[in-house]
């Protein structure tokens, strides 16, 4: 890709269902913040139309004037910019406005909004690995199984009681109370293929959120390599252990648990359906993808603006 100049204008893509801040404040203090620096913008919402659409447009706006397309928004919203943006030539910047914000911290990218809008004006650009399922990217983690489930149940609380990280882990507890069917997949890794019953499937691109869970993985993501991860099928109660260790940062030590990096894994049901469609959670959005599912680095990086002093990772 071409790099952008020191005055390329900026096109954020604002979503105002992500944060906690009201919008039209956030918008407010973006402008106000590129305005006093000079820096040519524009900021486009989001409300009423879908994220990819608005993605779509400020990818268009930037290639046509040699513009910086900006993610404000939780990981979600940041996937979905992402998608606009991966192979177009433009890089990418970041506001975080979600719950956890692990690609946003993992870069270094302030979560304070104003901090993280003058990150952008003197940041690098730095190739960024990215993850991909089928022909959709990830950049924290794509997931079958009990994980999807999860997380939509997460969402109901949070639409009933707010977005914060007590919400998200009570309505895991709720969720892990139900009776859960394993699934049955054929995963082919490494040139060999086995048959394996597992409670859910997860692949994460993101060291800090396998960190913090106390996977070994962690240092490993890059490079083209993933981290899968999956659960033996076990009972509620030993679900709810599990829970625990992940919140503890000891995931890793759990004799359930069993995790690998990889390069490319594909994975599909050990009974097939004639165009059997399978539920995913990507980067916190569930949508259906066509088995077999086929997990690896997306093939060309992101060009991501870097904080020129990014924040300790926390």
């Amino acid at each position: 890709m071409t790099l952008p100049t020191a005055d390329a204008p900026f096109f954020v893509v604002l979503n105002p269902g992500s944060g906690r801040d009201d919008a039209h404040e956030t918008k407010a203090l973006i402008e106000r913040v590129l305005t006093e620096a000079g820096r040519a913008h524009e900021v486009l919402m989001c409300a009423g139309t879908p994220v990819p659409q608005v993605a779509m447009k400020a990818v268009e706006r930037a290639c046509a004037e040699g513009g910086i397309v900006v993610a404000a928004g939780g990981d979600g919203t940041i996937n979905a910019v992402v998608q606009a943006v991966l192979g177009r030539g433009c890089a990418l910047g970041v506001l975080p406005q979600g719950t956890f914000n692990y690609f946003g911290r993992v870069h270094g990218i302030p979560l304070d909004t104003e901090a993280a809008t003058r990150a952008l004006l003197d940041a690098t650009v730095e190739p960024v690995q990215v993850g991909q399922v089928n022909d959709r990217v990830f950049i924290v983690n794509a997931s079958v199984g009990l994980y999807p489930q999860l997380l939509e149940d997460r969402e109901a609380y949070k639409q009933r009681y707010g977005r914060h990280r007590l919400v998200a882990l009570w309505s895991a507890v709720v969720t892990l109370f139900r009776a859960h069917r394993p699934l049955r997949m054929v995963m082919r890794c490494g040139g060999e293929e086995r048959n394996v019953r597992t409670l859910t499937l997860f692949v994460g691109n993101n060291p800090l959120q396998l960190r913090q869970i106390g996977l070994p993985e962690a240092p490993l993501i890059g490079g083209g390599r993933l981290a899968a991860v999956m659960l033996r099928p076990v009972g509620t109660l030993p679900l709810l252990r599990l829970l625990l260790q992940g919140a503890l940062g000891r995931l890793g030590e759990a004799d359930d648990v069993l995790s690998f990096p990889f390069e490319e894994l594909s994975a599909r049901p050990a009974l097939p359906r004639r165009r059997a469609m399978v539920k995913v959670a990507v980067d916190g959005e569930i949508i259906q993808l066509r088995a077999p599912l086929r997990f690896a680095a997306a093939p060309e990086p992101l060009p991501l603006l870097v904080p020129r002093h990014p924040q300790p990772v926390a």
